[in-house]
């Protein structure tokens, strides 16, 4: 004996197709509002997978970045400071020239002490230099100043090492030893041979006018050289920040690239799905409005 197609049959089946098409629309509706393909872990789980791992690592190349960039100011910051302080010195490096050329009376050495005096403390401001509240010379110390202003030269800083991350187990140093060349007192360092040439010019001896041209020329070339490869450091450092930073934006663009394939919903082809979604729906919605006819007779059935 043949099953026999009810009304209720014919209603439920109408009612399936509906739904379906419903379905389809809402569905292309939510690709195309949200602009992604994998809505739900379920949709692609292998490519919900690749969507989680491909968005890790822009996460963590966008961390990479914002290093890099921090190193590249902290650099300048360092860059700017040191060369403000090599200007200082090589203004000194004139004014002791100047000094010792045996024509200036000891009233004009004492005025040429008052200026380099003057200098030291510039060379000092330059050495507390600040990037985002940070002192850029102080090593890890950097909550507080590396030298005070006056007369106590003493490092307050420390030595150890600045870095920035710029990739995986890549690590640039951004520190710079400003001690090697400020020193911390009477060391032969910069600041040491500032006192020294500002206590010569107002020693008055011949022995002390001597000086000015020997001994302590000698010291403050010594301790220009000495800045000249502190900046040439911190220029490399910068070098390697930018190349670390152009390498990261490359693989940026590449992984973005790649989540956008698997991800991102092609909208040309989503309008074209719409549309032919819309027409069937609406197809189903007249013909289901044809087939089901509901009446007394159907509630009865």
């Amino acid at each position: 004996m043949s099953d026999r197609i009810t009304p209720a049959m014919v209603t439920s089946s109408t009612l399936t197709d509906i739904n379906s098409s419903l379905e389809a629309l809402e569905r292309t509706t939510d690709e195309m509002s949200s602009g992604r393909t994998i809505l739900e872990p379920s949709d692609n789980p292998y490519g919900a997978s690749q969507v989680i791992d491909l968005q890790s690592q822009l996460a963590g190349l966008s961390d990479y970045e914002s290093d890099a960039q921090s190193g590249i100011a902290w650099e300048n910051t360092a860059s700017a400071a040191m060369s403000s302080m090599n200007e200082v010195v090589q203004r000194v490096r004139e004014l002791l020239l100047e000094a010792a050329n045996g024509t200036n009376s000891q009233n004009d050495r004492e005025i040429i002490a008052e200026q380099v005096e003057q200098l030291t403390e510039s060379v000092k401001q330059d050495a507390n230099a600040q990037y985002a509240g940070e002192y850029v010379f102080a090593g890890t110390a950097s909550t507080e100043p590396p030298y005070e202003q006056g007369a106590n030269d003493e490092y307050k800083g420390n030595t150890e090492t600045v870095s920035r991350a710029v990739g995986p187990s890549a690590t640039i140093d951004i520190s710079t030893d400003i001690a090697s060349l400020l020193g911390s007192g009477e060391d032969g360092k910069l600041l040491d041979t500032l006192r020294t040439i500002a206590k010569d010019l107002r020693g008055g001896t011949v022995e002390d006018v001597q000086a000015l041209s020997s001994t302590d020329l000698e010291a403050l070339d010594a301790n220009i050289a000495t800045l000249t490869k502190l900046q040439a450091a911190a220029g490399s450092a910068t070098d390697q920040l930018q190349s670390a930073l152009s390498r990261n934006e490359d693989l940026q663009t590449s992984i973005a690239a790649a989540l956008s394939s698997t991800d991102d919903t092609n909208m040309a082809a989503a309008s074209i799905a719409y549309a032919n979604e819309q027409a069937a729906y609406d197809a189903a919605l007249r013909a289901g409005a044809t087939i089901v006819q509901e009446s007394l007779l159907n509630f009865l059935q």
